[in-house]
């Protein structure tokens, strides 16, 4: 492991450890006023249900806080974040490590002096649940910390950008022929996901009623459309479409100056999956692999990803050159 691994491995552990030793110091200051054992689940009213023992508690919160860091420890080092996505990731790990820190500490903390019954189970111990909205103030401040950390260490460099119009690859067509390139994008992943939500729709309308069922249905009806999108490529550009009229998104010929193909990371250069917005690019991320990379006129990139993305950048090519002869 190279120093800048190093770096970024204690940089991404660092608040998982902070927020254990501060939970295990709490303990340990505060242990002869615990009851043996420990409230340790609470209702929507805050009031108590179960109780675990002192060592259970020492153990959830080790497991909890040392298996989430190194998760995020390992998607920081091994998941080729890049630029800004890095810094969010890592500060994203500061953000859920100060949540879980601060809401194990209360836990603690409401138990403190509690009286005992004859199992020595504590009793009338609430957990106000004003302190979920405290947890995520402390969230929202461990972020900004963990942006600020992320700037001293160097962050993984991003791919290279695109080349110029000229470089790229492009398909023979005869003088008036017309040709076109369409191919589904599919995320194996989206069909189920979509069901579920749609399924939780159908509970909630039984069980709670429309307001609750409308915006589940919605949403596993939007997924479901656009679960295996259709890429297009022809004399109007790009079109990527679902199974319904609407959501439809074209980048028009006109505003594309050259296009290539590669491999992309999702997560690593665009944050997420679906319809993605980030500095420099958009994008439809159905899965991480190869994609069509467009070059607008503004000097923004468009992306897709789909198969045979290479035949399709081949062909945007040779329309620009036809649309750039024509004018």
């Amino acid at each position: 492991m190279n120093r800048k691994n190093v770096g970024r491995v204690a940089l991404a552990v660092l608040p998982f450890l902070l927020a254990l030793a501060a939970d295990l110091i709490l303990f340990a200051t505060r242990r002869d006023r615990l009851p043996a054992q420990l409230a340790s689940h609470f209702v929507g009213n805050g009031r108590a249900d179960d109780h675990a023992g002192q060592g259970s508690y020492i153990a959830i919160t080790t497991v909890l806080l040392i298996g989430t860091g190194v998760l995020w420890t390992l998607m920081a080092v091994g998941g080729k974040f890049t630029g800004p996505a890095y810094r969010k990731l890592v500060a994203s790990g500061y953000a859920l490590a100060g949540f879980l820190g601060y809401l194990m500490a209360v836990v603690l903390l409401v138990n403190v002096d509690a009286a005992e019954d004859a199992q020595g189970r504590a009793q009338d111990v609430s957990f106000p649940m004003w302190h979920i909205v405290v947890a995520l103030g402390v969230a929202v401040l461990a972020f900004g910390l963990g942006l600020l950390l992320a700037a001293l260490v160097p962050v993984p460099e991003g791919p290279a950008a695109d080349g110029s119009a000229g470089d790229g690859e492009r398909i023979a067509l005869a003088d008036g022929e017309v040709a076109g390139w369409a191919r589904s994008a599919g995320n194996r992943w989206l069909p189920p996901a979509a069901l579920a939500v749609l399924g939780a729709g159908v509970v909630l309308l039984f069980t709670t009623g429309w307001a609750a069922a409308v915006p589940a249905l919605l949403v596993g009806v939007l997924v479901a459309s656009f679960a295996r999108p259709c890429v297009t490529v022809d004399r109007r550009g790009i079109t990527v479409s679902g199974v319904l009229p609407w959501p439809r998104i074209r980048v028009p010929l006109d505003r594309i100056e050259a296009a290539s193909s590669r491999k992309i990371n999702v997560l690593a250069e665009y944050g997420g999956w679906g319809y993605r917005i980030r500095p420099g690019r958009t994008g439809v991320m159905i899965r991480s692999g190869e994609g069509i990379v467009a070059r607008l006129s503004g000097g923004r990139d468009f992306a897709v990803t789909v198969d045979d993305s290479a035949t399709a950048a081949a062909l945007l090519n040779t329309l620009v050159d036809q649309r750039r002869t024509e004018h």
